[in-house]
């Protein structure tokens, strides 16, 4: 196992990126960046020993700073939407910034992923830290964050966050990586299976994707994936949670119980025969076919459409800090934050 430490660009602040390449005894590799907490590359050997990039991304830091789609996103403090980018703790109304239609969407346009945090390389893995001070995208209290990826010899890329801050808040975080197991630049993911431990979801009112605060069956309708299924099967399907979304953009609302460490999605290409084992402990999980990824010119050369890739999202409901329906995603003054999403990869 070895970490290597290069060059990855200037932000514009005239700060130097760095990018962390991690590989394991298998020789998977996994490279992530000072710049956001970004995992930008997880190459994984394909069923004939071909080492296949199953992550999109860019090629070099300048690139993550505009980064519309949030490839391989570190997501903080809040991901998915927040209504009216507004919600009320401890009788005082916070105020965040609108987005997206209105709606927060992933913090804000100051998100964790747009900022520089500090690196420690360990044996197999890279921590990064952030102190995110009070007020910081309108959030209230000081948050001292650290994400870690870690490559395991089991061909895991494991993220563990951990946070603590001196007043009430939200956490949130997530990883908006978009996997292609047939790799980045093989086109669209119709053809690869998804499956969830889900047998509920969190329909959305229109297409500004707020929860309509039912958590409603996935049975008999596009929305069930219980079962391995193409991901292209039903995404255009005459179905309203569908149509306004322009394909899955949902939480899936995950069965088992509160705060326990399980699978969330599991994945297939079988081309390649890389599979895709996702766990976490949060409650939810965003599964989004990148309906809205139009042009982007990525890794080298390849230029990214839209289903090209998927992301799962782990997570709280959206918008969770406005419906007591749903697990809340408040943190206590002096609590501590700790989190783990796995996403572990094998061949079929």
């Amino acid at each position: 196992m070895s970490v290597e430490k290069q060059s990855f660009g200037t932000t514009k602040k005239g700060e130097a990126i760095s990018l962390y390449t991690v590989t394991n005894k298998n020789g998977m590799v996994m490279k992530v960046t000072d710049f956001g907490a970004i995992l930008v590359s997880v190459l994984v050997p394909d069923k004939n020993g071909v080492l296949t990039d199953v992550v999109l991304g860019y090629d070099h830091g300048e690139d993550y700073q505009v980064n519309p789609p949030h490839f391989g996103s570190t997501i903080g403090r809040n991901g998915n939407r927040i209504n009216g980018a507004a919600f009320m703790l401890n009788g005082k109304k916070i105020q965040l910034t609108p987005n997206e239609n209105g709606n927060n969407l992933h913090s804000g346009p100051d998100g964790f992923e747009f900022m520089m945090w500090e690196a420690e390389t360990k044996e197999q893995a890279v921590a990064f830290h952030h102190h995110s001070p009070d007020g910081e995208q309108g959030f209230p209290g000081n948050f001292d964050v650290t994400v870690t990826y870690t490559l395991t010899d089991d061909n895991a890329v494991e993220i563990h966050y951990e946070g603590i801050s001196d007043q009430d808040t939200v956490a949130n975080m997530t990883n908006h990586s978009y996997f292609n197991l047939g790799g980045h630049d093989s086109g669209n993911v119709y053809e690869q299976t998804m499956q969830l431990n889900a047998t509920t979801y969190t329909p959305v009112i229109d297409s500004k994707s707020i929860p309509t605060g039912e958590i409603a069956p996935v049975v008999g309708t596009p929305m069930d994936f219980t079962q391995p299924k193409a991901i292209g099967k039903e995404i255009d399907a005459d179905f309203e949670q569908l149509q306004m979304t322009g394909g899955y953009d949902h939480n899936f609302v995950l069965d088992k119980p509160k705060g326990a460490f399980d699978w969330m999605a599991k994945a297939y290409c079988e081309k390649t025969g890389i599979a895709l084992e996702a766990y976490t402990d949060c409650p939810g999980v965003q599964f989004y076919a990148a309906n809205f990824v139009d042009n982007e010119k990525g890794k080298n050369g390849a230029v990214y459409d839209k289903r090209h890739a998927f992301c799962l999202e782990s997570q709280y409901c959206p918008n969770a800090v406005n419906d007591t329906h749903f697990a809340q995603p408040f943190l206590k003054a002096g609590e501590k934050y700790d989190t783990k999403t796995v996403y572990r990869f094998l061949v079929k």
